[in-house]
């Protein structure tokens, strides 16, 4: 019996996809670690390039499987193509679970790991100080979580037009860094979850072309050796 050469090709066509996407993700994530526009207080509290960067080689290395599997008719290959696009699966959706569960324990994540990491800010050194003061900047805040108190000097840029919501009365302005960057998060939540249901419709196409394929090379064998 012969394998169907529509299900080899278009395996093959899918994880060609798959590469090339890695390979984007990949130097995407590495352009933006070595930028020197990088913020720590957001790098620290959100470390999403170096979890970008593991996910670009993934699938780097899962696009090349399946390509080596599908136009070689490799079988081992193909199951172990499989099987990792099965646990990526299993994982993305735990992930998804415990991401709407558990909501407030990443907001306490965030804080725990920012409080462990840049308090007391008197101590911390001036680069530090420098991007917390560009995130004021832009995102209207002050403080990393306690407000202007975090501060033994206020600067300026917590500074405000006292027509501003957040600005208190003192012309500063009243909401920590944290809880901003928290909203941020927040909103970028529905972004993420369309990405990963993507992602994840496009495993189960994966895994079927690849099972497809596998059943379809055993039968072969088996007929050529029978």
């Amino acid at each position: 019996m012969a394998v169907n050469k529509c299900v080899k090709y278009l395996l093959f066509f899918f994880n060609l996809l798959f590469w090339i996407s890695g390979c984007i993700i990949l130097g995407v994530s590495i352009y933006l670690k070595v930028s020197k526009d990088g913020n720590q207080i957001t790098n620290e509290s959100l470390p999403g390039i170096d979890l970008m960067i593991a996910i670009g080689v993934i699938i780097m290395v899962l696009g090349f499987l399946g390509c080596c599997g599908a136009i070689r008719e490799n079988r081992c290959m193909l199951l172990l193509f499989f099987i990792t696009l099965l646990i990526i699966f299993i994982l993305l959706l735990a992930a998804g679970i415990l991401g709407a569960v558990g909501e407030n324990k990443v907001k306490d994540w965030v804080k725990e790991r920012l409080q462990s990491k840049f308090t007391p800010l008197s101590d911390q050194k001036e680069d530090v100080k420098e991007d917390l003061e560009k995130l004021q900047r832009e995102l209207k805040c002050c403080g990393l979580l306690n407000g202007p108190s975090d501060w033994q000097k206020i600067p300026d840029s917590c500074r405000c037009n006292a027509t501003e919501p957040d600005c208190k009365s003192s012309a500063v302005y009243s909401t920590p860094c944290s809880e901003k960057i928290i909203q941020l998060l927040e909103q970028n939540m529905e972004v993420v979850l369309g990405i990963a249901f993507a992602i994840a419709i496009l495993l189960i196409f994966g895994m079927v072309f690849s099972m497809m394929l596998y059943c379809q090379i055993g039968r072969k064998e088996t007929a050529t050796t029978a």
